[in-house]
């Protein structure tokens, strides 16, 4: 009997126990400010950038086929998905927290007048879905398109 076969029982019910019985979230580490914030907002300048170099080498590299310009629509709407949270994320310390209402929570948002352009820029940065969900549904389609042409590649053969 081999040294895994002995163990795999424990091996087996390890993860289990550590989905029914959690204690702490290790993959959590906070940070206060101002280092989380820095860190986060050097995250968005560093996903935006390596986007446009992914958006550049596909283009240069002239590789044929729909899956590879919607890859390219992907990587333009993540980038500006990217320039906008990272606005937004600067604007929020540029307003108050007692200029955004939220009666039932980040869903329910609402603008407290006066109305100013920051508070506008800031409320519309928070609407980044409207940007981060139509580039996940070129992912998709481009993760999709790409898989297909190599299936009917496979088939040729």
């Amino acid at each position: 009997m081999t040294l895994f076969n002995k163990f795999t029982p424990i091996v087996l019910l390890l993860p289990i126990a550590l989905l029914l019985l959690p204690d702490q979230a290790w993959a959590l580490q906070s940070h206060g400010p101002p280092e989380g914030i820095y860190v986060h907002q050097l995250a968005h300048l560093f996903f935006a950038a390596a986007l446009g170099y992914l958006f550049w080498d596909i283009g240069r590299n002239a590789f044929p086929g729909k899956g590879w310009r919607y890859l390219q629509i992907f990587c333009i709407l993540m980038i500006l998905w990217n320039l906008l949270a990272f606005s937004g994320h600067w604007l929020g310390f540029h307003i108050a927290d007692s200029d955004i209402l939220r009666p039932s929570g980040y869903f329910s948002s609402q603008i407290i007048g006066p109305i100013s352009s920051i508070k506008l820029i800031y409320f519309s940065a928070t609407l980044d879905h409207l940007l981060s969900l139509p580039a996940l549904f070129f992912l998709f389609m481009s993760l999709r398109s790409l898989y297909h042409s190599s299936d009917d590649k496979e088939e040729k053969k």
